[in-house]
């Protein structure tokens, strides 16, 4: 695997950045680039599951492996959900389980840097350098809104 790493600077405190990110209504917007749709179901707890899910319910079940509010937050991938349902590690799967997806936030004079760092299999690394940056453009955009 290859750890890709994306950092953007957003004029807005670490806090507004911190709830565009994972705040289900402005996750909605900004994950959008990558599935139309897709949403996140989680008591976003430290330790506890979430899953990644379309519409349709094809997603990625991932558990929240470490959280500092509004400051650093750590999503390790475990395996696919197909139709809601969680799927059996099989040879695709092992390829990337344990994959690791990092955001941090550092705030400077009232601006905030937003780090992200995530693992991807090879055949999904030029995807992830063209779509997650949309994404982060999106998170900036509705950050700087008042």
């Amino acid at each position: 695997m290859t750890t890709l790493e994306f950092k953007i600077e957003i004029n807005a405190p670490k806090e507004k950045v911190w709830d565009v990110l994972w705040n289900e209504e402005t996750y909605k917007q900004w994950t959008s680039v990558f599935c139309e749709g897709s949403y996140a179901v989680s008591d976003w707890k430290e330790g506890s599951k979430i899953h990644f899910l379309s519409p349709n319910g094809d997603g990625m079940n991932s558990i929240i492996y470490k959280k500092m509010d509004n400051e650093y937050i750590a999503f390790k991938h475990l395996g696919e959900i197909k139709n809601f349902k969680e799927m059996p590690v099989d040879d695709v799967t092992q390829e990337w389980a344990g994959a690791m997806e990092t955001y941090q936030l550092t705030e400077n004079n009232g601006s905030t840097v937003l780090e992200v760092k995530m693992d991807s299999v090879e055949k999904h690394v030029d995807y992830f350098k063209t779509t997650l940056p949309k994404g982060l453009d999106l998170v900036k955009k509705l950050s700087e809104e008042k």
